[in-house]
């Protein structure tokens, strides 16, 4: 690879296989690392094994050779273990789900052949089918075990890397609809990606998924998918076409080619795109920022900021907390401020769409009583979800003459 500091990295931490890949700056485009000297395989096993005499852990193909010939003990179903809080006992030793994602990440990213990659990194982004608290959870624990502080690293689900995918193509794939086949083995869903030009930022969404079940043989597979060809894209205008997943061959997808380059629309097929997809994001966000005047309106959006009115300086001010705009798994906030003349906390939340403001109080029971500004609170925030909030309040006192009581207020809130 030719890049060896700055690096933006993608992973894609899939159900049954995942692959990583670098942005190389010399051909201004993201690129797969192969998992197998020589060859062309950019997919790895979403699987990992303890090897038994070393006493630590190899990944992906290396992971099957160990538990096949030499007796490792395999974890075949990573992605189902970190979807759970779970530990797992391997050998005799409980391990946590988020230690095995921590090895399996180390394992794909050994193959960049870079000494200290969390020094020469400049991003790293995950992606994942979805992201739900639990998973979030352990990806966090993973990359701070791993030693990659958070402004180091981001996480995203399939959706959005499909948006950053599809947007940082040539503006002639994506300037109407873009149309996303998604293959399994059994069947396959269709998703449509739209913009919404006459909006200020210009709102990009997926339809909610479409899913049909195709036969095993191939006429019969071809005939179906070629009528769900038909009833998804209709006789609307589409940029380009992106078809992922297993399940999908030329071979036997004759007529449904043909329908799918109608009137010359351009179809793409491949493997790649999530790994790329999250490469291309870290490179955006970053560097770029051709998107700034773009919004994604992800399922994970958190669609309302959330402040305070202060006193900052001597000034009265709106002090923003949380910012719209943001996936929940990325918006936290925490700040120290001392009480005046109040006993309780008042939160202004503007939510996207309305026109007006509220107002949300939060009760502190049990606050210690101490003259006027001498009572020093911190305020911790932290979504668990798209809609759901928990606030955490913690007395610190006010110095040596009235120490903090320690005491703790929680509550989770829907904004």
């Amino acid at each position: 690879m030719n890049e060896i500091r700055d690096l933006i990295i993608g992973i894609d931490f899939g159900k049954e296989y995942s692959q990583i890949c670098y942005y190389d700056r010399k051909a201004g485009e993201p690129r797969s690392l192969s998992m197998k000297v020589g060859a062309s395989q950019y997919e790895a096993p979403t699987c990992i094994c303890r090897r038994v005499e070393q006493g630590d852990y190899c990944v992906g193909l290396e992971a099957e050779y160990f538990a096949r010939e030499k007796g490792g003990y395999m974890i075949g179903s990573l992605y189902d273990v970190c979807e759970k809080d779970e530990t797992v006992q391997i050998q005799g030793e409980m391990v946590e789900p988020w230690e095995l994602l921590a090895n399996f990440l180390k394992g794909l990213l050994k193959f960049l052949g870079v000494m200290d990659v969390v020094k020469n990194t400049k991003c790293l982004v995950v992606s994942a089918p979805s992201l739900n608290q639990v998973q979030v959870s352990n990806f966090q624990k993973a990359c701070e075990y791993l030693g990659f502080p958070e402004e180091k690293y981001m996480l995203m689900d399939y959706g959005e890397c499909f948006y950053y995918y599809a947007l940082t193509q040539k503006r002639e794939t994506w300037n109407r609809s873009v149309a996303w086949y998604a293959f399994t083995p059994e069947s396959v869903s269709f998703r449509k990606l739209t913009l919404n030009g006459a909006s200020r930022p210009i709102l990009a969404r997926l339809d909610e998924p479409v899913d049909t079940e195709l036969s095993e043989e191939g006429e019969i597979r071809d005939l179906e998918f070629c009528k769900f060809i038909q009833s998804t894209l209709g006789t609307e205008l589409f940029s380009s076409i992106q078809i992922t997943g297993k399940g999908f061959d030329q071979q036997w997808a004759q007529q449904s080619v043909k329908a799918l380059c109608y009137q010359k629309r351009k179809v793409f097929y491949g493997n790649n795109l999530f790994a790329k997809g999250a490469c291309a994001a870290g490179k955006d966000r970053l560097e770029d920022k051709n998107l700034k005047g773009y919004r994604y309106m992800s399922d994970s959006l958190v669609l309302s900021d959330v402040g305070m009115d202060m006193r900052v300086m001597g000034s009265p001010t709106y002090y923003p907390l949380i910012e719209a705009g943001n996936n929940w798994y990325e918006c936290k906030a925490y700040c120290e401020f001392i009480l005046d003349d109040t006993q309780e906390l008042v939160f202004v939340v503007s939510t996207f769409g309305e026109q007006e403001k509220k107002r949300v109080a939060m009760q502190l029971p049990g606050l210690p009583k101490r003259p006027n500004k001498t009572t020093r609170l911190s305020l911790d925030l932290q979504y668990v979800s798209r809609k759901e909030c928990r606030i955490t309040v913690k007395d610190l006192g006010f110095g040596e003459m009235y120490p903090g009581s320690g005491k703790i207020w929680k509550e989770s809130v829907q904004w």
